[in-house]
């Protein structure tokens, strides 16, 4: 292969399929669940059964594959093409529902696997889904929240040597910061870190349960909503999501969702005695900063009464309740800002004013190193920040003033801020270009009536990995009125977004082949 092209397609392909085959055994713990509520086990063990199938015969390409530099381009999009791509065919096989037609099923596994949350599905509930089938669909945000390849790197030696870049392609983020000498180390530690706050996730949400005081939240939504609050995916098995539940649980559902949009490198600093990491940290200060921001903007328009349109169904009212004004505002603010996607009202009855509030939060993302999506709040700190040194620059054209980190006095180099720029720009262009593309395309499809302000939120909310938008792709809607054409083409923004653009544009470029 090396003859005619400078990347060595073999090495990439067997090494994808070594991930393919053993993130294959994550299929037996739905085949669990299906026997234990006596449901077909059939669509995890056929996808079982292909998945090593595919695996092995992609590993004979290579015998000692080496992974280099472009070689690791090439590994990390292809394992996050193929593997939503498997995980197709548990929908397939089963049969049921919206998801049983393979575009949707694509679009359903590529929202899941990227943590994004948007959904076909217009029929929510283990009534017209096997409870197994729901809890895969919870499972695959859970798998997809820390990185495939970082619990990858974390268990198969095959992938340590290289490991770094191959987190650095996958992690959201500037660089990745190593927590141990050893990379390995470092994404068990990951890895382990958000296992154990997925645990206390259950836990709290079931204890609430036990205590009598959210009767709605049994042993399996506990377990299906903690798979989707770390990964900040936002699948629910509840067609209302999070507003099928009581106000506590939507207080807890909060905490975790912060927790989840935080760099999980400040929780091991933490735990080894260095939790002044936390409040030194410029970025999680100004992550704070931005969703109190928000959803106190929010809270005040709901409270004035200017912030709904419409008197939402089965709501108590809002305007004029404090905690209820708080909870909402507060609630959404979140969900947006660290990209999960739940919704503890359904939106579409806010203003129009409070919409485009939503959807400008959709724009900031979680933090670096955490499990959140968008553009991420470190970008926009050093956006910022070298604004206002331009600015400063037009006044002092001698003066060298460095862009630091706060807290840590980080000095970020150019090289970064540059990388930094690039990246913001291609994505708002990018958001630019996808808008009027389904603009277009709702115009050629029958039964589909889509505004500017809805067709922005799709793209935002499907590139920025967010889930639900406003109007037609409301929290309490779905995207399977849109032609097949577009719900492909979301699925390449949900691919593109969660691999942050670069990773993948960079594969489809001749020089990236060639030069």
């Amino acid at each position: 292969m090396r003859g005619r092209i400078h990347v060595d397609v073999r090495a990439s392909c067997s090494l994808l399929g070594t991930v393919v085959k053993y993130l294959s055994l994550t299929l037996l713990f739905p085949t669990l669940i299906a026997l234990y509520y006596r449901e077909s086990p059939l669509p995890f063990l056929v996808t079982l059964v292909v998945a090593v199938a595919l695996g092995a015969g992609l590993e004979r390409l290579a015998a000692e594959p080496v992974l280099e530099h472009r070689e690791a381009f090439l590994l990390v999009s292809l394992t996050w093409l193929v593997v939503p791509l498997v995980g197709t065919l548990p929908y397939l096989v089963a049969g049921t529902g919206t998801i049983a037609a393979p575009v949707n099923a694509i679009f359903e596994s590529m929202s899941g696997f990227t943590t994004t949350g948007a959904t076909v599905m217009g029929d929510i509930s283990v009534e017209t889904h096997s409870r197994s089938i729901m809890l895969w669909r919870q499972f695959t945000q859970w798998l997809g929240g820390m990185g495939i390849l970082v619990l990858m790197v974390a268990i198969l030696s095959e992938l340590s040597v290289g490991g770094t870049q191959i987190i650095q392609e996958e992690a959201p983020g500037l660089q990745v910061e190593k927590l141990t000498p050893r990379i390995r180390e470092t994404a068990r530690a990951l890895w382990l870190i958000y296992t154990a706050f997925t645990l206390v996730a259950v836990v709290v949400y079931y204890g609430l349960h036990l205590a009598g005081l959210a009767p709605e939240m049994t042993f399996y939504n506990a377990v299906a909503h903690a798979l989707t609050s770390l990964p900040t995916g936002g699948f629910s098995p509840e067609g209302r999501s999070v507003e099928a539940f009581e106000p506590i649980v939507q207080w807890a559902v909060m905490g975790f969702m912060v927790v989840a949009g935080t760099n999980f490198a400040l929780y091991w600093y933490a735990w080894r005695g260095r939790p002044d990491r936390l409040s030194e940290n410029a970025e999680f200060r100004t992550y704070l900063l931005a969703m109190g921001f928000v959803g106190g903007l929010l809270s005040v328009l709901l409270f004035l009464g200017a912030g709904l349109a419409a008197v939402p169904d089965g709501v108590a009212p809002i305007p004029g309740s404090l905690e209820r004004s708080l909870r909402h505002g507060l609630f959404q603010a979140i969900a947006i800002v660290t990209t999960t996607g739940y919704a503890s009202m359904d939106f579409n009855t806010w203003s129009e004013s409070a919409q485009v509030i939503l959807i400008f939060a959709m724009f900031l993302g979680g933090s670096a190193g955490s499990a959140a999506g968008s553009i991420k709040i470190v970008r926009w700190y050093v956006v910022r920040t070298s604004i206002r040194r331009e600015l400063f620059r037009l006044v002092h054209p001698q003066a060298v003033r460095p862009i630091r980190l706060g807290g840590t006095g980080e000095v970020i180099d150019e090289e970064t801020i540059h990388g930094i720029f690039v990246f913001v720009a291609l994505f708002l262009t990018l958001f630019a270009v996808s808008t009027v593309v389904l603009l277009v395309d709702a115009h050629r499809t029958p039964g589909l009536s889509l505004s500017a302000l809805e067709a922005a939120s799709a793209v935002i909310a499907t590139l920025g990995n967010v889930g639900p938008g406003v109007g037609a792709v409301g929290p309490m809607n779905s995207y399977e009125p849109f032609s097949d054409a577009a719900k492909l083409y979301m699925v390449f923004l949900m691919w593109i977004g969660r691999l942050e653009i670069l990773s993948v544009l960079v594969v489809l470029t001749p020089a990236y082949w060639r030069s």
